[in-house]
């Protein structure tokens, strides 16, 4: 099993669940973090000191205070982390159940296992921690969620197509978008070539209108 773990999460009752769940797996070392800052530096600390982490469990959000840091969240610290210590074995444990994040969480920043927190996210988080230990199988639980590993009809979303839903969310016309796609460099600017992006990713989403693209974008975490 394994011997060094981390809980990053700003709940206290939240950590103690987590740190019982771990305990009941002999898991002989155990510490906490409520920053992503924090976090990082603990791992690479103890990577310097030759007594390495060998387990990280991440929430996705933590509440902002009079703290100021530079990572913000758990994404921002899983990329981080995996810089210097690429093969530590990552449990996201989150309320998130959106298929573009959870996707993204497992081909961009290999991920072990991603487990919704909920009524069983405990039980379903000690599976997880156990069949990562002795195996490479990825691992959502539970297994119900918006998004499964093979599933292949989740469009390749580019940061072009991002910055478009974006800016429509913001009420931005077909005007607007290529006047700000052209001070940022973005192409294509052109108006025709902007509509024809909406239409194609009205027809992916099969959304009946602007309105309904957006908020199906939002529902899969897109923007």
């Amino acid at each position: 099993m394994f011997k060094k773990a981390l809980i990053v999460e700003d709940l206290d009752s939240i950590i103690q669940s987590i740190n019982e769940t771990l305990k009941s797996l002999h898991i002989t070392e155990i510490q906490q973090a409520k920053y992503c800052d924090e976090a990082s530096l603990k791992i690479k600390k103890a990577q310097q000191d030759n007594c390495p982490f060998d387990l990280l469990i991440t929430d996705l959000s933590f509440k902002e205070d009079f703290r100021e840091n530079k990572l913000t969240n758990g994404e921002e610290l899983i990329a981080d982390v995996k810089k210097f210590q690429p093969n530590i074995k990552t449990i996201v444990f989150s309320i998130e159940d959106k298929s573009y994040k959870i996707k993204s969480l497992f081909e961009d920043y290999n991920i072990n296992a991603y487990v919704i927190k909920g009524r069983n996210s405990l039980t379903e988080l000690k599976k997880a921690i156990q069949e990562i230990y002795i195996s490479e199988t990825k691992i959502i639980l539970p297994e119900k969620t918006t998004y499964n590993l093979n599933q292949k009809n989740i469009i390749e979303i580019e940061a072009y197509e991002i910055e478009l839903l974006k800016l429509l969310a913001k009420g931005f016309m077909i005007n607007d978008i290529a006047k700000e796609f052209k001070e940022k460099g973005l192409e294509p600017n052109g108006n025709s070539s902007i509509e024809k992006r909406i239409n194609k990713l009205k027809n992916y989403f099969k959304a009946n209108n602007n309105v309904h693209l957006i908020a199906l974008s939002k529902d899969l975490g897109l923007i």
